[in-house]
């Protein structure tokens, strides 16, 4: 660690002596470099542009600017913000938005959806999960999101398997500015933030800051969440270069509400939350998950010439926290294997992750008349430790904060990438992308596995092709992409016969958008094919947990279907609206024998793929009623999805339509500062839905019984925010 610390530091002083020009140079400036700096600060950063798809790629993409970010900024966490756009299923684990909150994009979860901070790796090393509930408030430092479905053009980190998402912060603030917001919403809900920035102080510097509270009940029942955040950035903008440092960290502490709620209580108890129940005289009031992840980032940007740009940037992502649960009568033993305790009793435990996840990423960009390339690779180590500790165990010859497991997994990760932008004529070009991926799990013992040891190796070609070809008013794009993926960490708990083998994606996309006047519309059908997916069976490990298993055959198709029509002055509509089949070709369900031991197998063909809904829409009414007020509606419509692969009428979420309005209304705007209220009314016509759950099954007095559980969101509910912006 104190190593990875002085290279930062090294590298830290050798860029900024290289974003200083000499004394020399900076007396003989003339108009020509004045551009040349101005176009280093107005144009979007290095890190993003190397890593982005431009908007003549020959991929399916949803771009947010700041303004779209912000309209829907009010407290929720950041898949909210992006639940507009085509393809997309948010759900909450609280039921309100806030805390622990996840996104599918065409039906593929979390695990499979790339994400990146500035162009560097966020997603969770071992688990690829995108753990938002970290980055409290992100969205107030967001400048632009750009969303890109299916194996796109996603460069660093994990594979994107249905699609990635980039979130940058890095651009360029010349104005000084204040910002104040706070929110209050339903289930005691409050969020308040301070931006402030500096703007361009003595020609070279700016520094951008924020903090941020957001604190709530939750709609579930002791869902609360308590999240804590910064954010600063700090720049050296040269004539030639700029030096970017990027510190900013989220602490939380929410109540555990992933359990979800049993079929049989939902008509009745529809808040109820198992969390801590385990507690016979009350729920136990700190079965809590804790959490604090601190980013460090450092950019420098150079423009060696008009015709080659360089980036490189490094990092550190630092992670500690526990969650906390209450175990009711259990066996001491399964804990300390030395005791001579026999009988059950009830404990406390903590289980802990302190991980440090660092690297550093670097492109290289040739552009001279119609050949753009870009060079570039990463490199980056997880080293995460997982431990377990008994910390309020009283009991004679045990060690306070008992350790019970201590395992060890690091994760090294490597990849080098040649993109090759052609323009054949002014109305055509091309785009090839040939990536080469390398990654090394190493893995110390499980939880309730230590002694297993597993370390696997993947090396992966991933390569991407495509056209795009534009008309006065239509562009047409067509691109094929293939990409690898290596399996999670709960995967490889298994029996060494048993380990699960890579993930194949080969994925087709086909589209146009089109402009006729004040309207704009487009379609993009797209083909993914899954050789080896993993996928959820109900098969034990030798362990007896729940594991992955390859299936040889699945895929994904659609039409996504997208309009945005200004129907006048004051009334613009926009729109998408998804057609999809998801089906897994053939596998073999697994069903717990409680009668016989072991498990039974069923045999099934043609399926749909779990939460994969068959058609997904949106529509959005934007109406200006005078230069200060506007409103906006909002429409989501999902369809029914199947909480397993089995396509069971009776392990279902059903199909629910949504209704939103929100309303701005401008209270001042002066020269130098302005303030604006906004009201949100969310689910407004108190529709009772589930976006999220699962299933089991088991054999027991020769009855195969079902057990639904689903994470149900808040009926109507309320926010209400002001933002005073001083400049």
């Amino acid at each position: 660690m104190t190593k990875l610390l002085g290279t930062i530091a090294s590298i830290f002083m050798l860029a900024t002596s290289m974003a200083q020009p000499p004394v020399s140079s900076r007396s003989k400036k003339n108009d020509s470099t004045r551009k040349f700096s101005d176009s280093i600060r107005n144009l979007p950063p290095l890190e993003v542009r190397s890593v982005r798809a431009s908007e003549n790629s020959p991929f399916a993409l949803s771009n947010l600017n700041k303004s779209s970010i912000q309209q829907l900024n009010y407290g929720q966490d950041l898949p909210f913000v992006m639940q507009n756009t085509p393809s997309v299923v948010v759900n909450s684990d609280a039921g309100n938005g806030v805390g622990y909150t996840g996104i599918k994009i065409r039906g593929t979860d979390g695990t499979r959806i790339n994400v990146t901070l500035n162009g560097i790796p966020y997603n969770d090393a071992e688990s690829m999960i995108t753990y938002f509930v970290d980055l409290p408030d992100f969205s107030s430092s967001l400048n632009s999101v750009q969303i890109q479905r299916g194996v796109g053009s996603s460069t660093n980190g994990s594979s994107a398997f249905g699609a990635s998402i980039n979130l940058a912060t890095n651009d360029y603030h010349p104005e000084k500015y204040l910002i104040l917001q706070s929110s209050a919403g339903s289930f005691n809900t409050l969020k308040n933030t301070l931006q402030i920035g500096t703007g361009l102080l003595n020609n070279h510097f700016t520094i951008d800051g924020r903090v941020s509270n957001i604190s709530s009940d939750g709609y579930m029942d002791r869902a609360k969440s308590n999240l804590k955040s910064f954010y600063v950035s700090s720049t050296y903008w040269g004539d030639q270069s700029s030096l970017r440092l990027n510190i900013f960290s989220g602490w939380e502490k929410t109540y555990q509400a992933w359990y979800g709620v049993p079929e049989e209580m939902l008509a009745t108890q529809r808040t109820y939350n198992p969390a801590g129940m385990e507690k016979m005289d009350a729920p136990y009031n700190n079965q809590t998950d804790n959490y604090q992840q601190t980013h460090y980032q450092l950019f420098y940007n150079k423009t060696i010439n008009k015709n080659l740009q360089w980036n490189t940037a490094v990092f550190l992502t630092r992670g500690k926290g526990y969650y906390e649960e209450y175990k009711g009568a259990a066996l001491l033993s399964d804990y300390i294997s030395t005791t001579t305790i026999t009988s059950s009793m009830d404990l406390v435990r903590r289980k802990w992750l302190d991980n440090h996840f660092y690297g550093q990423i670097a492109s290289l960009v040739y552009e001279e008349g119609r050949e753009k390339f870009t060079f570039g690779g990463a490199w980056n180590t997880y080293d995460g430790l997982h431990y377990g500790r008994l910390p309020y165990l009283s009991t004679k010859g045990i060690s306070p904060d008992f350790n019970y497991y201590n395992n060890n997994a690091i994760k090294n990760d490597a990849n080098s990438y040649i993109k090759w932008n052609h323009q054949f004529t002014d109305a055509l070009s091309s785009f090839v992308d040939v990536q080469y991926r390398n990654v090394v799990h190493n893995m110390y013992g499980f939880d309730h596995n230590p002694d297993l040891t597993v370390k696997r190796t993947f090396d992966f070609v991933n390569p991407k092709a495509g056209l795009y070809y534009k008309t006065n008013q239509t562009s047409y794009y067509a691109s094929i992409a293939i990409a690898h993926k290596e399996p999670n960490r709960d995967d490889f708990e298994a029996a060494i016969k048993e380990q699960p083998k890579q993930e194949v994606l080969t994925d087709l996309e086909i589209g146009f958008k089109n402009k006729l006047g004040n309207l704009q519309w487009g379609a993009n059908l797209y083909y993914m094919s899954y050789k080896d997916q993993l996928v959820l069976t109900g098969k034990i490990n030798d362990i007896g947990a729940y594991t992955r298993t390859n299936v040889p055959k699945s895929f994904r198709s659609g039409i996504e279907l997208e309009e945005s029509w200004k129907i006048n002055s004051f009334l613009t509509s926009a729109g998408n609206i998804t057609f999809s089949r998801n089906k897994i070709d053939a596998f073999v369900e697994y069903i717990d024998d409680y009668d016989n031991g072991g498990q039974l197998t069923f045999n099934h063909k043609n399926t749909d793929i779990t939460l994969s809904p068959n058609l997904t829409a949106t529509h959005q009414l934007n109406i200006k009623l005078n230069k200060n007020w506007e409103v906006n509606l909002t429409s989501k419509q999902v369809s029914k999805q199947y909480l397993d692969n089995t396509q069971n009428e009776a392990r279902i979420l059903k199909a629910y339509f949504l209704q939103d309005i929100n309303t701005s209304y401008k209270l001042f705007e002066k020269p130098k500062w302005n303030a604006q209220l906004q009201l949100y009314v969310n689910n407004i016509f108190d529709k009772k839905y589930e976006p999220n759950g699962f299933t089991y099954s088991y054999l027991y007095e020769s009855t195969i019984t079902t057990s639904n559980n689903y994470y149900p969101m808040a009926g109507r509910n309320y926010w209400i925010s002001l933002k005073i912006d001083l400049k």
